[in-house]
């Protein structure tokens, strides 16, 4: 975009390791937003609102940027799974998933506060667990410590010995920003990582 800078609405050092790989300058601005689902609201809908949120969140402080919003739930039986926060929740999360399907949903937003228009994108990636021991699942809690991981894990770590296979198109969703989608997105935005300097 004409001088329109990036902006990352998360502190999260694995949405920014992402990010980096695209080779943008931006900056990062923490959003302050309540997570918590509305009553009745679907999965889908809880992701696609919080990514929006977030980035809404910091667009006063950044009037003439694009600003990207990304949030992540694990469903699972029914349930959405947040972030475990304790090894015991943590330890129970991946005893239920063992030999299990788990589906992680990525709300993904580029907010253009020039223009004020919004793009979202909901990213779909299926992981299949291998039946664990509850040995490994300790072991595996206690040296990768994944307490603020939805899933209660880190692919990007010791969390890929706990998979029979992946399903999805961008395995960057799992780590919490599906950078397929976020280059489509700054491509109609006129941001082409891989354009001119």
């Amino acid at each position: 975009m004409d001088n329109a800078s990036l902006v990352l609405a998360s502190s999260s050092r694995f949405r920014r390791a992402l990010l980096d790989r695209l080779q943008l300058p931006y900056q990062c601005c923490s959003p302050d937003i309540d997570e918590t689902p509305q009553p009745g609201e679907s999965p889908s809908a809880l992701v696609h609102r919080l990514a929006l949120s977030k980035a809404n969140a910091v667009a006063a402080h950044f009037p003439h940027h694009c600003i990207i919003g990304s949030d992540q739930i694990a469903l699972f039986e029914g349930d959405i799974l947040g972030k475990p926060h304790t090894a015991e929740r943590a330890c129970a999360n991946l005893s239920r998933f063992s030999g299990q399907r788990v589906t992680f949903l990525t709300g993904l937003a580029l907010l253009d506060t020039r223009h004020q228009r919004h793009q979202v994108h909901i990213e779909h990636f299926d992981v299949v667990f291998r039946t664990l021991s509850q040995q490994e699942i300790e072991r595996y809690v206690a040296l990768e410590q994944p307490l603020d991981s939805a899933g209660s894990f880190r692919v990007e770590g010791l969390g890929i010995t706990l998979f029979e296979k992946l399903e999805g198109r961008d395995p960057n969703a799992l780590i919490g920003l599906p950078l397929i989608a976020l280059c489509d997105m700054l491509r109609q935005a006129g941001m082409n990582p891989l354009g001119e300097a």
